[in-house]
């Protein structure tokens, strides 16, 4: 009887264990999340004017126009792109990491320097956020001197006064987690929709 009986405590422990294990907690969580946390569990997703969805703040996406504050280098491409026009090789690493490229790799120094002489024609001082790209690959910011460095380029493209930019750029910026870890940086994707919504300032066309 002892030993029948440990075997039935046995399985009640496990299929308890596994009820709260695997069931309560994991609903638990859910529900916690969509109510107090509903936008980060749901993705920290943005919408554009229209509604619809353009991105995460967790994830950069590519900008190379003058018209936009230019994110991060990236060895992915992190946007929805078809694979089938990846041109530019940017899919074959995966969806997330670095290129693995040595810094003596002949095609790493060939981005790098396009990159730069890119830049620079812009009339972009760079820096070395907007020249190198992150580990994960997937970074949604950028420094505040990257922001800062590119603000005559796209004032000039679209026509704004500098100031306009400045303010724009400190309401995009994310400050220290915690006030405390790691260093103020710049949402380039919340920024540039910001961007868009802004109008010329009088006398600007």
């Amino acid at each position: 009887m002892g030993f029948k009986r440990e075997i039935s405590r046995a399985i009640r422990s496990t299929l308890v264990l596994w009820l709260i294990g695997a069931i309560i907690y994991p609903f638990a969580t859910i529900v916690l999340g969509q109510i107090v946390f509903p936008f980060q569990a749901n993705g920290s997703l943005i919408k554009n004017a229209q509604g619809n969805v353009v991105g995460s703040v967790l994830i950069g996406q590519p900008f190379t126009s003058d018209r936009y504050f230019n994110s991060r280098p990236s060895a992915n491409n992190y946007s929805s792109a078809d694979p089938k026009k990846d041109e530019a090789g940017v899919l074959k690493t995966g969806t997330s990491g670095g290129s693995n490229l040595a810094a003596s790799n002949p095609d790493l120094l060939k981005r790098i320097k396009g990159d730069l002489n890119r830049l620079q024609t812009a009339g972009v001082q760079p820096t070395a956020d907007l020249v190198y790209a992150s580990g994960s690959g997937l970074d949604p910011h950028i420094t505040l001197e990257a922001a800062r460095a590119q603000i005559s380029r796209v004032a000039k493209a679209r026509g704004l006064q500098p100031q306009q930019l400045e303010a724009l750029i400190a309401q995009n910026t994310d400050g220290r987690f915690l006030g405390i870890f790691g260093e103020p940086g710049v949402n380039v994707l919340k920024l540039n929709l910001a961007l868009d919504r802004l109008q010329p300032a009088q006398g600007q066309k």
